[in-house]
């Protein structure tokens, strides 16, 4: 049996995290194939110039606000997308937020802050659509992932860590989907010019316009690859690096990010006893 890929003419995508960047992008490139997209981000997210933007499109986009947080709440979303929509048949999980993290300002908060969003705002969305999808025996489920998942970098305990999760829970995931016939993806894209990466420190090889980016990632879905990858010089490097003893990765990352040559911050008065 080939394994279910979504098709517009079945029913709603799904996407998080679209009211910037990338899956903001991404909701008008699924509109234009015919979509009709849910889209959710916080009730404060301007999503509703993406409507109007969508509006003449083959599809259209339709707002659903949520916080990805909230267990409970994300579960009312799902069975409010299906009751006004029809069945989820692609969802996307693209929620995401960086928070930078030097090894001499960690803060318990900031980790907790990245896993609640990054990989627990996944799994809130993730487990009452994968529900529906398994009793209709069929759906498609894309999780964002990062090349910083590959090995670490400088400044991405946190942001990095959740991205590897998402990987992992990806690859793990895939051994039941496949029986239940719901294809899973991860997307583990390179830089992309988003309000996200403006707050990265590092340099940004290859850093690619957002609309360029969506484009990539609406063609990985469609082709239905495990893991979709861009851009490819860079993505392909990162891998070969990654099978390289560590020594020599770190000292490469170190290199090309200029890390070792950044002075430690010690500003942040440390917690009184």
């Amino acid at each position: 049996m080939t394994l279910y890929r979504a098709d517009p003419k079945h029913g709603v995508a799904w996407i998080t995290g679209g009211s910037s960047g990338i899956g903001r992008s991404l909701a008008k490139d699924l509109a234009a194939q015919g979509y009709v997209v849910a889209v959710t981000a916080l009730d404060d997210d301007p999503i509703d110039t993406l409507v109007v933007e969508t509006a003449q499109m083959p599809g259209h986009v339709t707002a659903y606000p949520c916080d990805v947080t909230d267990e409970k709440r994300m579960a009312r979303t799902v069975a409010a997308i299906e009751k006004d929509l029809g069945p989820i048949v692609l969802a996307v999980f693209n929620a995401g937020s960086y928070i930078a993290t030097a090894g001499e300002d960690l803060t318990v908060r900031g980790f907790r802050q990245s896993f609640d969003v990054n990989y627990f705002g996944i799994i809130n969305g993730l487990v009452p659509v994968i529900e529906r999808m398994r009793v209709r025996a069929r759906g498609h489920i894309v999780l964002v992932g990062s090349v910083t998942a590959y090995f670490g970098w400088p400044t991405t305990a946190a942001y990095g860590g959740t991205k590897a999760a998402i990987n992992i829970l990806a690859e793990s995931l895939k051994y039941d989907f496949d029986k239940m016939n719901v294809r899973i993806q991860v997307i583990n894209p390179g830089f992309v010019d988003t309000p996200l990466t403006e707050k990265n420190l590092l340099p940004m090889p290859g850093l690619m316009p957002v609309n360029r980016a969506s484009r990539r990632m609406a063609r990985g879905i469609k082709s239905g690859g495990f893991e979709v990858t861009f851009p490819w010089r860079l993505c392909w490097g990162l891998k070969l690096l990654r099978i390289l003893p560590r020594p020599f990765c770190r000292w490469v990352i170190s290199t090309a990010t200029r890390w070792k040559a950044r002075p430690l911050n010690f500003d942040r008065k440390p917690p009184s006893e």
